[in-house]
């Protein structure tokens, strides 16, 4: 559901382009926010535009200058996409050309190594009760270990419901995921256990519907909460960090987990066409290009198996390229 009103000259485009971004299965909630930015500024410099004109998306695409290439890149895609639904339907509009705008520098997952892991959870471990989130000093421990070795995207993880988490079998339920997906993922014996205790101290008396990492009065733990929380304890691990936008990042935790297994399958020498599409249910993609990109990334990182990954996957990732997957 968009909770943003248009009141620009392309307010009813608008709201017909995000209703069928929605129809086909994207949240759409991000870009939403970013159209309701473009609505106000056409509603201020170009209220009686008919028509979506050059000077209209190069006078929107003008870099801040507080703004990163990325950021830039984002919008001008948005806009693209914007200009090709109009063109679709047969109005008058320019429609800027892909790649328009140079990208910057693509950012590398940050692989956290095993000694890495084991001192970042020892952190979490010593985390402090707080009386602004008095759970925090349970939940913490649990929810990063959950992340990593389940792989999970930090939405999916901080959403979680306790109805979600079946403690008798390992098993979460992954609802209204990416694309609005779901999927049920399995959890280890020791991270099933882990919620075990969790849930005596945290849900002996919560109802199904209640959050399973609850910040207080069944709200969930916010992500500014975690990332704040996840950068103290990578600096009290030791883990260096090059600043907001360079890394290491929580998503990372979900990279390293991918790349981790195709390492374990690969020195064991499992076939990883057939473990592949598993990986890729597990994860909840949509594309098999997006599992089949950790290719290249375990690669990169462990390059004692590229000549193995290379000699028997380079028909499924020419060299081994591609692009990288940001928000897998």
């Amino acid at each position: 559901m968009n909770k943003y009103h248009y009141y620009g000259p392309f307010k009813l485009y608008i709201q017909e382009f995000i209703e069928l971004k929605q129809s086909l299965g994207y949240k759409y909630l991000t870009e939403a926010k970013h159209l309701k930015r473009f609505d106000t500024f056409t509603m201020g410099k170009y209220s009686s535009s008919k028509h979506l004109s050059k000077d209209i998306v190069m006078d929107w695409c003008t870099k801040k200058s507080y703004e990163k290439q990325e950021n830039l890149c984002s919008r001008a895609s948005l806009i693209r996409q914007f200009g090709r639904f109009l063109d679709n339907i047969g109005v008058d509009t320019y429609i800027l050309p892909k790649s328009y705008f140079k990208s910057g520098e693509p950012y590398v997952p940050h692989i956290y190594t095993g000694d890495e892991l084991k001192r970042f959870f020892h952190e979490t471990d010593k985390c402090k009760y707080s009386s602004q989130s008095p759970y925090r000093h349970l939940i913490m421990p649990v929810l990063f270990r959950i992340i990593y070795s389940c792989g999970l995207r930090i939405s999916e993880a901080r959403l979680l419901k306790v109805e979600d988490v079946d403690l008798a079998s390992g098993i979460l339920t992954i609802n209204n995921s990416k694309k609005d997906n779901s999927r049920l993922v399995a959890m280890t014996d020791e991270i099933t256990e882990r919620c075990r205790e969790f849930s005596k101290q945290v849900h002996l008396h919560s109802s199904g519907e209640n959050f399973y990492f609850p910040m207080s009065e069944n709200r969930p733990m916010t992500l500014g909460n975690i990332y704040k929380n996840f950068r103290k304890f990578l600096w009290n691990a030791g883990i260096s960090h090059g600043g907001r936008g360079f890394g290491p990042r929580i998503h990372d935790f979900r990279h390293s987990f991918a790349v981790h297994c195709l390492k374990k399958w690969s020195i064991q020498g499992k076939d990883l066409m057939v473990y592949l599409p598993i990986l890729r249910v597990y994860l909840g993609h949509d594309s098999f290009a997006e599992t089949a990109y950790y290719l290249r990334l375990t690669a990169d990182v462990f390059p004692e198996i590229t000549l193995k990954l290379e000699t028997i996957y380079s028909d499924l990732i020419p060299e081994l390229a591609g692009d990288t997957y940001e928000s897998n």
